[in-house]
């Protein structure tokens, strides 16, 4: 019983073995490798996790996310390839490496003469020379072609067995071990040691905005032979000595054996405006140099030492100076234009009348070379000017995003500030248009939006404008009047609060329906009087009617940009009036200590795929008889490659060694 328990135990293994070395198995892998790194090249790797959650959605992002498609190479399942691959590759050396190197020395001596007669390259003729010196000249013969010959002894007579391109056996060995070195240098350059380390506790992937100072230990990586690939962005005249390894939805901290310093960094531009190049002066200080290293690195143009590579990469903004002014927007926001001073990417609460807000300061751009917003043509594009990007977070964590530009821009003859606000990165900005006064500034706009939340002035116009409308009617009552001015304060109000979606609704709500198409033009033009009114109310001297086209072209521009602030969601708008601009170089660094040992896999492909293709291996057989007093000669051979090339060599072969020797 025990003896059928090994054999099986036996048979089990081998079949295991023979599995691992089977072709079908290896190229099922290949096959599967290939389409995972089409779908690694397709789809953008090692982003940030929110990025595909806004392209494709929570249900693909949690599948995409499960199957490890955001960092295909060094998924768990990848890996897991890659080794059976190499175990599948390794058997197959070890399978087959001794019968290909006893084939690259073995003649074949003990060919039989059926099998050669059944070879499909076979030639005969007849020699008058005796067996033994016909045989000895072919032999030469063979050999001053490059073919290694020996004779045989057999029955009968004498065989020639010759071969050349024994070498040939050594391209597929070379072939399978590259296959084998590359993989082993992919495994070295993968982060399967992070992720055993993760599966151990040891590693924890850090996914809160930390200072690096306040980074805990479990999520940092101390210098070693570990691969990575990291990034940094460093403001001029800053340093550092760590790397930012993205992992997930999160990062992880490399410590660095030396210290990187930003001197300078330049960027060139083209007349449109577009970066052209950049590059970074910088300075590396390690313990282990006399002098620090100073090298200006640009694309394609790095900094290598101790195995790491130091790569210009990108560029951003590195905490850029900026002086604000907040000019109000609502009642609450006051009346008062707050000037203040803050830096990219610093937050801070502000308080606006009752309502406090987090002002999150994001990037800041000194041009813009965008596509024209005010422009109906979509190719038509222009330089904005500088502008910032900001958020305002309440309480509870929503937030708007807005982008501000510091010049005024011109649309249909009219120059406004352009602000632009969004609710998630997902959509598009919708802009909001601040008319600019004859000063250039906003003054006159702030003028207007104040007398707007000044109650006295909205009733005292009410008050006026009712009592004109009622003037000529002889039937009107002291109920009417004061309907009729309680109206025209409500749309006033109802306009602030919600725009002109606010008065539809107020229509929709206090008029019956039967009356609404009469009334509702009266209404509208009642609350554009009102407006009007309340523009030109500290225009001395000023009467609507009489009142130029550019003063009436403003006040409907304003009156369209209050419409649209029940919208924009902002309390105030941020007007930039100074900057002072610091860059900062993005950097990448990487150190791959598999690279060497995947240019050596590669380089024993190279020289593997050229002796298989460009080396063949040819043999040839001459059996040297004697029949009935004459001595004859067959010859045959064969190629592992190229039949047709084949079939010219042979007869270029049969010639020399027919004709070469005194045949008839």
């Amino acid at each position: 019983m025990s003896d059928a328990k090994h054999a099986y135990r036996k048979t089990l293994s081998q079949r295991i073995f023979h599995f691992l070395g089977s072709m079908d198995l290896a190229i099922t892998l290949l096959l599967t490798l290939a389409i995972a790194s089409i779908i690694g090249t397709v789809l953008q790797q090692n982003q940030p996790y929110t990025d595909y959650l806004l392209k494709f959605g929570p249900f693909w992002f949690d599948v995409f996310e499960s199957a490890g498609l955001y960092d295909v190479y060094s998924a768990l399942w990848f890996l897991a390839i890659l080794t059976l691959l190499v175990s599948s590759t390794s058997v197959c050396v070890i399978r087959h490496t001794p019968a290909m190197l006893n084939d690259m020395r073995n003649l074949r001596t003990h060919v039989q003469e059926k099998s050669l007669k059944a070879m499909h390259h076979r030639a005969e003729w007849r020699s008058d020379k005796a067996v033994i010196n016909l045989a000895s000249d072919l032999e030469s013969r063979m050999q001053q072609q490059g073919f290694r010959a020996k004779q045989t002894l057999i029955d009968d007579g004498i065989l020639v067995s010759a071969m050349k391109g024994g070498l040939n056996r050594l391209g597929y060995i070379a072939t399978h071990l590259a296959i084998i070195i590359i993989c082993v240098g992919g495994l070295m350059d993968s982060n399967l040691p992070l992720k055993l380390a993760e599966w151990q506790g040891r590693l924890t992937i850090e996914t809160r905005d930390l200072p690096t100072s306040q980074i805990p230990a479990e999520s940092r990586l101390p210098v070693g032979p570990q691969a990575f690939r990291g990034s940094i962005n460093i403001p001029e005249g800053r340093s550092s000595e760590v790397a930012f390894v993205g992992m997930r939805d999160g990062y992880l901290v490399q410590e660095l054996p030396f210290k990187i310093k930003v001197n300078d960094f330049r960027i060139e531009h083209y007349a449109t405006g577009q970066p052209k190049s950049f590059e970074t002066d910088l300075v590396l200080v390690d313990d282990d140099l006399a002098q620090p290293i100073e090298q200006t690195i640009s694309v394609n143009h790095p900094l290598f030492h101790k195995g790491y590579a130091i790569y210009q990469a990108s560029f951003s903004d590195g905490g850029s100076a900026l002086s604000l002014q907040a000019w109000p927007l609502t009642k609450a926001a006051g009346k008062e234009t707050v000037e203040f001073e803050t830096k990219v990417f610093e937050s801070r609460e502000m308080i606006w009348g009752d309502q406090s807000l987090k002002l999150e300061m994001l990037s800041f751009r000194p041009f813009n070379i965008n596509p024209d917003p005010t422009d109906d043509e979509p190719d038509r594009i222009r330089n904005f000017g500088p502008s910032f990007g900001f958020k305002l977070r309440t309480k509870t964590g929503e937030a708007l995003e807005y982008i501000n530009y510091m010049l005024p821009v011109e649309k249909d003859g009219r120059s406004f500030y352009l602000s632009g606000v969004r609710t998630s990165p997902a959509e598009e900005f919708g802009y909001l248009y601040l008319p600019v006064d004859v000063a250039g500034g906003l003054d006159a706009f702030s003028q207007f939006l104040t007398e707007l939340h000044t109650k006295e002035i909205v009733e005292s116009i009410a008050h006026n404008m009712m009592l004109e409308t009622l003037a000529d009617l002889p039937n009107s009552t002291a109920e009417l009047e004061q309907n009729l001015e309680q109206t025209l304060v409500i749309l006033v109000a109802m306009f602030i609060d919600n725009g002109f979606q606010g008065v539809a609704e107020f229509i929709d709500t206090a008029v019956p329906e039967n009356e609404r198409d009469n009334l509702a033009p009266a209404y509208l033009g009642m609350l554009q009087e009102m407006l009007a009114r309340i523009y030109f109310n500290s225009h001395d001297g000023f009467e609507i009617d009489n009142t130029d086209s550019e003063q009436l072209a403003f006040l409907q521009d304003a009156v369209s940009a209050i419409g649209s602030l029940p919208r924009y969601g902002s309390p105030v708008y941020l007007m930039l009036t100074d900057y002072e601009h610091v860059e900062a170089s993005g950097l990448q660094i990487a150190r791959s200590p598999g690279k060497p040992v995947v240019y050596l896999g590669c380089a024993l492909l190279i020289a593997g795929v050229f002796i298989l293709f460009y080396l063949p291996q040819r043999r040839f057989w001459l059996l040297v008889k004697a029949k009935s007093g004459v001595t004859t000669v067959l010859l045959t051979g064969m190629s592992n490659r190229n039949p047709r090339e084949f079939d010219v060599f042979f007869e270029q072969q049969k010639q020399i060694l027919q004709h070469g020797n005194g045949n008839s």
